[in-house]
């Protein structure tokens, strides 16, 4: 049977959206079933319009992808996670998502099951590392077998990604992932799919 991923991700500009539907590129060729699902603004939209293009392009992504549920991650063998960085750190988006499995948490519902992140930044010392590095903490505490890329593949030996998880240093106005970019992630999605099939055939 093949593996099950979930793609729980917050994007505002389309960037990290770019990755996550690279990352599912990749698991799909793995033969993996896999649940993109966008993390909802916590804001209201009178804060939002006062951002050029934020509304439109939050309405847009949401009308592509329902908003994450508990259920998301229990039907999961792993779970990637995707955030821009916030001061070095997941946005405040996703990690509401993150906070709210702590049902699951305590039923210990998560454990064993793969885990990963990926993330963007505007700058190239804007905090990629230190934001998917954050991340392992709440993977941690739910459980999961924590996968990241290393240097196990080509792609990671282009200048892209991180060793941590991929990574885009999207400019500013962002111009999006590079193809290199593309590929680390598209390699994640691959990898997490082997080791998540693996854990639950090892699991049971």
């Amino acid at each position: 049977m093949a593996a099950k991923i979930f793609i729980p991700f917050y994007s505002r500009t389309g960037t990290i959206e770019a990755l996550a539907r690279a990352v599912a590129e990749g698991a799909e060729a793995e033969g993996a079933e896999v649940r993109l699902r966008r993390a909802r603004e916590l804001i209201g939209h009178d804060i939002m319009s006062s951002v050029p293009g934020w509304k439109e392009s939050a309405e847009a992504m949401n009308a592509r992808y329902p908003a994450p549920t508990a259920e998301d991650a229990v039907w999961a063998d792993g779970i990637v996670f995707g955030t821009p960085t916030r001061f070095g750190s997941v946005s405040s988006e996703l990690k509401a998502y993150i906070d709210g499995l702590g049902g699951l948490w305590v039923k210990g519902a998560l454990n064993g099951k793969a885990g990963a992140a990926f993330t963007g930044s505007a700058t190239p010392h804007g905090g990629n590392e230190s934001t998917i590095i954050s991340m392992f903490n709440p993977m941690a505490h739910l459980g999961l077998i924590i996968v990241p890329t290393g240097f196990a593949d080509g792609a990671m030996f282009k200048g892209a990604g991180t060793p941590y998880g991929p990574s885009v240093v999207s400019g500013n106005p962002p111009s999006g992932p590079t193809p290199e970019e593309l590929d680390v992630a598209r390699f994640q999605g691959r990898r997490i799919a082997k080791v998540a099939g693996a854990l639950r055939a090892l699991n049971g």
